[in-house]
């Protein structure tokens, strides 16, 4: 998990050339290269492996990591679009309609026939799992348990509401409980856990107040529909100047009581405890992914 930074996946219909150059020079961690949902006639499907195939082996995609949102394992068009997509540039898919623990297993051993098969290291492509049913919720802890290739979880609100027969309300308080869930579920497996996408694109104000509700409730990035998102995605998942010097402050002061004996650390009247210093460690830990994607991509 720690190698990836996922504070923004953005969307993208694959089959839309125009997205698909506006999304390479996007500054979102990742693309969700989509051939599912937002591709239709269910012959733009073709159309749409086929340009994500020329973008990334053009290198399009470098600054980015790459993960297509394939289509589910009822749907027919599966095997294609992993078999097509399993390419060098991309780094594994998210997979849609993740019910239950036993479907992302099966997913992690087409994929592991599909690299041996074509000679690619086993557990090459990771996973995200896409949780979108009210089931897929329940099953949260299992889905992350199912394969060692998820690195995360992805929330979809609108397909869960959907399926919950609920209503998304504007303050949002019939998607709390899911989202608690999916994030505890996703922290206690070590995989990182992401938020749901904000449906109102036009209303920044209502964005940051989900991705407050996100940050407070443990979720390490967002789904993104528009790329004007990103830079309000990235304010709240990316440690700003002075959480990072404090966490430095703190790390040094603890270093510094252990060495000369002390045992016990303050900072600001404040004892440093166990959950404090892993909270400093994890901002250092951010902060240094973060600074090594500027330092490689531009």
């Amino acid at each position: 998990m720690s190698d990836y930074l996922l504070r923004s996946l953005m969307f993208v219909p694959g089959h839309n050339e125009k997205l698909l150059e506006s999304a390479a020079k996007s500054d979102a961690d990742a693309l969700l290269l989509d051939i599912e949902d937002s591709v239709q006639p269910v012959s733009n499907k073709k159309i749409a492996r086929e340009k994500i195939i020329k973008f990334v082996t053009e290198g399009k995609f470098n600054n980015h990591k790459v993960f297509p949102r394939v289509n589910d394992r009822e749907s027919g068009h599966l095997l294609k679009d992993v078999y097509e997509l399993s390419i060098p540039g991309v780094d594994g898919f998210m997979y849609p309609k993740s019910h239950k623990g036993e479907d992302v297993y099966f997913f992690d051993k087409l994929l592991e026939t599909i690299e041996f098969e074509k000679g690619i290291t086993k557990g090459t492509y990771k996973i995200i799992p896409l949780i979108e049913t009210a089931a897929a919720v329940l099953n949260a802890q299992e889905i992350c348990q199912a394969s060692s290739r998820v690195i995360a979880i992805a929330y979809g609100c609108e397909d869960f509401i959907n399926d919950l027969r609920g209503i998304h309300d504007p303050e949002s308080a019939s998607l709390f409980t899911p989202r608690a869930i999916i994030a505890m579920a996703a922290r206690a497996n070590n995989v990182i856990p992401i938020d749901t996408v904000h449906i109102k694109v036009h209303d920044l104000d209502d964005l940051e107040r989900n991705l407050r509700i996100a940050k407070n409730l443990g979720f390490e990035g967002m789904l993104v529909l528009h790329p004007k998102e990103i830079e309000y995605v990235h304010k709240y998942f990316s440690p700003n100047n002075n959480e990072v010097e404090a966490a430095i402050e703190m790390l040094n002061l603890s270093r510094e009581a252990e060495v000369n004996g002390k045992g016990v650390a303050y900072i600001n009247g404040k004892f440093i405890g166990p959950p404090m210093v892993l909270t400093a460690k994890e901002v250092i830990r951010k902060n240094e992914l973060i600074k090594r994607k500027k330092v490689r991509y531009e």
